[in-house]
């Protein structure tokens, strides 16, 4: 039996059980994780795993944009910085440049760190009204 199966079986149910805003959030942080290995890879010169994560990033990204509900209005601005980003990946891949995976990752990491203050609001009253039963 393999040591990873463990560790398999726990992020397979995470995902299986994660509220839709849990599983934005898992999104996010995959996508920060894909761009920091392509960092990686261009830093040691490693081109096919600059673009395999580089790809990675630009499919989260494309998940991203689907799970948005363009009837509220914000999800229009999200749309164009979720493009934009995307456009950016293509490009950093092309140009093999961490300065524009920099640039991308702190939007990113920006988005994440909303989503994940968001979450924590939205599970404040659930809590206080469970307490009071």
């Amino acid at each position: 039996m393999s040591l990873n199966m463990p560790h398999q079986a726990y992020k397979q149910n995470s995902v299986n059980t994660a509220t839709p805003g849990e599983l934005t959030l898992l999104l996010y942080n995959g996508c920060l994780k894909f761009m920091k290995l392509a960092k990686i890879a261009i830093q040691e010169n490693n081109i096919e795993q600059r673009n395999i994560n580089l790809i990675k990033a630009q499919n989260v990204v494309q998940e991203l944009m689907l799970t948005l509900n363009m009837d509220v209005e914000i999800s229009k601005s999200m749309m164009q910085m979720y493009d934009y980003i995307f456009q950016r990946l293509i490009e950093a891949n092309t140009k093999n440049s961490i300065e524009i995976i920099d640039e991308v990752e702190g939007y990113v990491l920006e988005f994440r760190n909303t989503w994940k203050e968001v979450i924590q609001l939205a599970k404040k009253p659930q809590y206080a009204e469970s307490g009071k039963a």
